[in-house]
């Protein structure tokens, strides 16, 4: 599923026909059950605690109509004992309810974590596991959105609409068949008001689902806005803009509000049209009931029971209304969350990995072509062999396609047509972990995760010991610099690295890519936000890093240039020009033109 139709899945759009509800509901049934099938006993369990817990609830009338019918009779004549045990079998009946109420919020509980907690981790470790290009499309702030407010929708449904729902249901089905029992002509009142109550609740439940549809696109909108604000604060703060950024969140806000509210409104419909049927089918009850009892076709107890049943028939009804709100607020995250993990890799691992045990570091573009989707292409036709060990510099203006080379090698991207090799293995056939063992890549960002410095150059190869993540950091240079810290390499970076400057955080990334011994090294601009000075340090830690390795430069800046074996000059997905920097600067041609303006730039 490389090329997504993102209105399924990032919610973008939550208008589709009749045929799109009928596959986004199926799908929404199929992670349902794949998320209860690992609990099914526990399910089961519940199951029959809610069984337990119906069957107290409907005995209570039974027990009051067989004391007024009989009990109350023989009490008069001087036997108490049937309305003594009547009493008792109604308490008894009470304590039952209370304490299945007790074991069903327990057990319940338990399981509802259980299943929210599987589904997080089942989101996570997916999303973790999708290609770049997804995540170039869909958001941080969705994905947030999907492990939050979506999941909070499920949570609300598991833990306690769904215990409400089975009730409900229960006692409607069992009391329906009482009713039968106890009078057939009252009964076929009762059953006769259903059929205006499936027509409202088919109209409802098309109206609702709309409705919250549009309340998880709104907050996922709003959620990414939140993110991207909170991340680029600093542009936000330097260029004024909270106060658009605080209009844009209202104007998605006010969306969230409206469909919100919109689907609260249609939920207070159906409850009170549901209130209605059954208070005017309890009327006709009493009316038609009361006439048979003064005919004597009746006994008053029946009738009593009848009225206490009919509001325990409709009363679940209610409930059904509150859950049925549920419901549709949980089947419409249920879609957005589907719609994630069914995403496929658009880098699917190979069927029959081949192995790569002790890799060189010889790379081919054979015959590469490449275009981003359904965009024009990058790559025509490019071919390109780099021997094992040879550094090669590649420039050229922006669009040229070097950024996009680089991602080839790290198989962030799989071309279009022809093959990346690395000895002569296409990278498609290599396991991950193989691959990513054997290219690193390093970018300008030089992201750093919360913890020490220790830590973060570990992730280069969390199995190395102590003296072997110190000796990566002394030998990119970072030693001075460490020592000057009040924990050495044991303190903490803070978020995203921030109590390191841009060349402390590139020295971590060469010493995390060092510890990591990778064959082949990709440096996508890896100085150009660098200062003089701290570039002049990166560059002696590059030059520790290279050595004996494959690697391909990106470089803005033509100092980066100076320690590479061979420059590529790329234009439109080509390379122009090709040889020694020495040999280029000689030809006089754009690499010449280059390095004389750079030159020029340095006096």
């Amino acid at each position: 599923m490389a090329d997504t139709d993102w209105r399924g899945v990032g919610g973008e759009d939550s208008d589709v026909d009749r045929a799109g509800n009928l596959v986004l509901a199926d799908r929404s049934r199929r992670l349902l059950f794949s998320l209860l099938r690992p609990h099914r006993r526990r399910t089961a369990l519940t199951l029959a605690i809610i069984f337990l817990d119906n069957l107290a609830f409907v005995a209570g009338p039974l027990f009051i109509a067989h004391a007024l019918d009989t009990g109350v009779d023989a009490a008069i004549d001087g036997r108490w004992a049937p309305l003594v045990w009547t009493i008792i079998g109604y308490v008894a009946v009470g304590c039952l309810g209370a304490a299945t109420t007790y074991a069903f919020l327990m057990v319940s509980g338990r399981l509802s974590q259980d299943i929210l907690f599987d589904l997080r981790e089942r989101v996570f470790r997916h999303t973790q596991s999708l290609s770049l290009s997804f995540h170039e499309k869909y958001t941080s702030g969705k994905v947030i959105s999907r492990l939050t407010s979506d999941v909070e929708s499920l949570q609300t449904l598991l833990e306690s609409a769904l215990n409400d729902a089975l009730t409900a249901i229960l006692s409607m089905v069992s009391i329906a068949i009482i009713l039968i029992y106890l009078d057939v002509p009252l009964a076929l009142v009762v059953l006769a008001g259903f059929v205006p109550l499936v027509l409202v609740t088919r109209w409802s439940q098309r109206r609702q689902r709309q409705a919250y549809r549009r309340t998880r696109v709104s907050i996922a909108r709003v959620v990414v806005h939140f993110v991207e604000s909170m991340v680029g604060i600093r542009a936000v703060q330097v260029f004024r803009r909270e106060r658009r950024n605080a209009d844009i969140l209202r104007a998605e806000d006010t969306e969230y509000r409206d469909s919100t509210t919109s689907a609260l409104r249609g939920m207070a419909s159906y409850t009170g049209i549901v209130r209605w049927i059954g208070n005017a089918t309890l009327a006709v009850i009493v009316v038609v009931g009361s006439r048979r009892v003064i005919g004597g076709d009746l006994d008053i107890g029946v009738l009593a029971a009848y009225v206490l049943y009919l509001r325990r028939f409709y009363g679940p009804l209610d409930e059904l209304a509150q859950v049925f709100n549920a419901y549709q607020s949980a089947a419409a995250a249920l879609e957005k969350i589907s719609g994630v993990l069914e995403e496929e890799p658009a880098v699917p691992a190979p069927l029959r990995p081949v192995a790569l045990d002790s890799a060189r570091g010889d790379l081919d573009f054979d015959g590469v072509t490449f275009a981003y989707g359904a965009g024009s292409v990058v790559l025509p036709t490019f071919s390109l062999h780099v021997p094992a060990g040879q550094v090669v510099a590649m420039v050229g203006a922006t669009g040229a396609g070097k950024s996009t080379l680089a991602k080839l090698v790290a198989r962030f991207y799989d071309p279009t047509s022809g093959h990346v090799r690395l000895d002569g293995i296409d990278l498609r056939d290599l396991a991950d972990d193989d691959l990513r063992r054997a290219v690193v890549m390093v970018t300008q960002e030089s992201f750093l995760f919360s913890g020490s410095i220790a830590d973060n150059i570990r992730l280069g190869r969390p199995s190395a010991t102590d003296d072997e993540v110190r000796a990566a950091a002394d030998a990119v240079g970072l030693t001075p610099f460490l020592q000057a810290l009040p924990r050495g390499i044991d303190t903490d970076v803070r978020k995203r690295g921030g109590r390191l400057s841009s060349g402390q955080r590139q020295l971590v990334a060469f010493a995390r890519v060092f510890l990591a011994a990778p064959s082949v090294i990709v440096l996508d601009e890896a100085t150009s936000s660098l200062d003089i000075p701290g570039e002049r340090l990166v560059q002696q830690a590059l030059e520790t890093v290279l050595e004996g390795r494959t690697a391909l430069i990106i470089a803005h800046r033509l100092s980066t240039v100076a320690i590479a074996d061979r420059v590529l000059v790329m234009a439109d997905g080509r390379v122009v020009e090709d040889g020694t920097p020495d040999d280029l600067i000689a030809a006089d041609g754009r690499f010449a033109h280059l390095d004389a303006a750079w030159q020029e730039s340095l006096v």
